[in-house]
């Protein structure tokens, strides 16, 4: 973040914003990575609130009902319970992470939300309560703690809004590419597909793939992350609403797939990919095998984003 042009005793503020991508198989509301594809945003003061806005679902971003845009709500409504005065805002929005996809689109505008009431109703809030507000309120905190910290985020919330975060540099190089499908999915319904219960064999894999998971990034072993990324909590039960998933699980261990994940709660899906294999002739593999299988999708091509929103200008 920077501040600059004092207007109204308030400086204008920039943000960039990381995509994630949470659950990463079985680390289910507890685990997410940042990536290199952002929304950036410039606020400053004006006489009446107003959204430039381009990029990708520019018309979503740049929604006309601004009593219904979502970064604006949570702005209003955290200065609201801070009984601060509401500052009008002109935004300037470029986005270029996928709305409704599962790539964090919610969790970055509920913090640019927080960041902006943090920056003008002068909260003075500590990075720790600015993760926590956005986690209130989306009701986990893998996604907002891996967009504001960026990398490898490990969170769990400790109390409504308090949240304990521990930020990994993954070891070595881990190229990713991001399947996205032309229809989004609403959170609220991949969540109705879940069981109320789970056995404890189920748990207890679930636990140990986690913790192989960790290991992995932190020791740069590219040949653990198929067996770490085996979830039996989300993916199967959420599978019929993502047919890329169980499309591109098939691809594991070939074509320089090293593994797959359902992306947040989906329907996109994220790809780890061989280092040692040309990214480009990867991606022409998996486009290949979309085909044949009737499917289509975006393919576009990231990496770990090590710096999140709170280190970026």
């Amino acid at each position: 973040m920077r501040n600059k042009k004092k207007s109204r005793g308030l400086s204008t503020l920039r943000l960039a914003l990381p995509a994630t991508s949470a659950n990463l198989g079985p680390a289910f509301d507890a685990a997410a990575l940042a990536m290199d594809l952002y929304i950036t945003i410039e606020a400053r003061p004006a006489l009446s609130f107003s959204i430039k806005a381009s990029g990708r679902d520019e018309e979503i971003c740049g929604a006309a009902d601004l009593d219904q845009h979502l970064i604006l709500i949570t702005y209003s409504e955290t200065l609201n319970a801070q009984r601060k005065e509401i500052v009008p805002l002109a935004l300037r929005i470029r986005n270029d992470i996928p709305i409704g996809k599962g790539c964090g689109s919610s969790a970055a505008a509920r913090l640019a939300g927080v960041a902006l009431a943090n920056h003008f109703g002068r909260l003075r809030w500590s990075d720790a309560q600015i993760i926590g507000e956005a986690s209130r309120r989306e009701r986990h905190p893998d996604n907002a703690s891996a967009c504001w910290m960026g990398g490898l985020a490990i969170a769990r919330m400790s109390g409504e809004a308090e949240t304990q975060v521990v930020c990994i540099r993954p070891k070595g190089k881990w190229p990713l590419l991001l399947a996205i499908p032309d229809q989004a999915l609403l959170t609220e319904e991949a969540r109705r597909a879940l069981p109320a219960q789970y056995s404890r064999a189920d748990a207890v894999a679930n636990i140990q793939n986690s913790m192989l998971l960790v290991a992995a990034f932190t020791q740069g072993r590219h040949d653990l992350i198929a067996a770490a990324l085996e979830d039996r909590i989300h993916q199967p039960y959420r599978a019929p609403l993502c047919p890329l998933l169980p499309c591109l699980q098939n691809l594991m261990g070939r074509s320089g797939v090293l593994g797959v994940a359902l992306s947040g709660a989906g329907p996109s899906v994220l790809i780890f990919l061989d280092p040692k294999v040309p990214a480009a002739k990867t991606r022409k593999a998996v486009a290949a095998h979309l085909a044949r299988n009737g499917l289509r999708a975006e393919l576009l091509s990231t990496s770990i984003a090590l710096r999140g929103a709170r280190h970026r200008a």
